[in-house]
């Protein structure tokens, strides 16, 4: 609003203070992707650390093992994504230096979500999904909220990309509005080749996905790491 002085001018200095806002987040972007096999999980993330424009290393997975067979993706403000990775470890270590036996993946995610409820009133600015194997020998996979509400899904997209990963995901792996002869358990090798395929189409879209796409396949045996190249610009 213009505002005159007694001079009849426009005088900014009477227009009132100007706030400045400093936030203590930023988005560094990248995209993570779980699906919840039989005998086996399969989580991943692209390699892209970027902020707005800018790429900070093209070498920066947001999957992170925590135990032999329980792997967290975990994306969004990668400064306090490794905060958070520390507090897990630590934790981890505790409990197995407690029990002389590492924590299960239920038991991870359930310790995760006590974690963010703690700091819900400054919250990790943190996208996560827990995969890993259950008690009974099943894969699973459990997603989150910033504050700590969490549930176990089949398949679950988070980060910069969700939004395209999220609904390929329902047809290919959830199996909406497909016949029910297509219906039939995907193996190890089809849900890895519909995660990288689900990356390649959301790099092509979303400028903060890109370079590599990083798979963990999790199985009672432990974790193994497959990379795929993705488009660089």
């Amino acid at each position: 609003m213009e505002v005159l002085n007694n001079r009849g001018v426009e005088d900014y200095q009477t227009a009132g203070p100007k706030q400045s806002y400093f936030s203590p987040y930023s988005f560094n972007g990248g995209s993570i992707l779980a699906v919840a096999g039989e005998d086996f999980a399969v989580i991943a993330s692209d390699s892209r650390l970027s902020e707005g424009f800018s790429i900070h290393t093209r070498d920066q997975p947001k999957t992170y093992q925590l135990t032999q067979n329980t792997v967290v993706g975990a994306c969004g403000f990668h400064g306090d994504v490794l905060t958070l990775i520390k507090v897990l470890k630590a934790r981890i270590k505790m409990y197995l230096h407690e029990h002389n036996k590492d924590m299960s993946s239920t038991a991870v995610a359930a310790m995760l979500s006590t974690i963010l409820y703690y700091r819900r009133f400054f919250p990790y600015y943190v996208y996560n999904i827990v995969a890993g194997i259950d008690d009974e020998g099943k894969g699973c996979v459990f997603s989150f909220d910033p504050v700590g509400s969490y549930e176990r899904e089949p398949y679950r997209a988070g980060g910069s990309a969700s939004s395209m990963l999220q609904p390929l995901m329902d047809n290919q792996v959830g199996f909406k509005n497909l016949p029910k002869q297509a219906r039939v358990p995907l193996s190890k090798e089809e849900v890895v080749k519909k995660v990288r395929d689900g990356f390649i189409s959301a790099a092509e879209r979303d400028i903060y996905t890109g370079d590599e796409v990083v798979v963990n396949i999790i199985t009672k045996d432990g974790v193994e790491v497959e990379r795929f190249p993705l488009r660089k610009d």
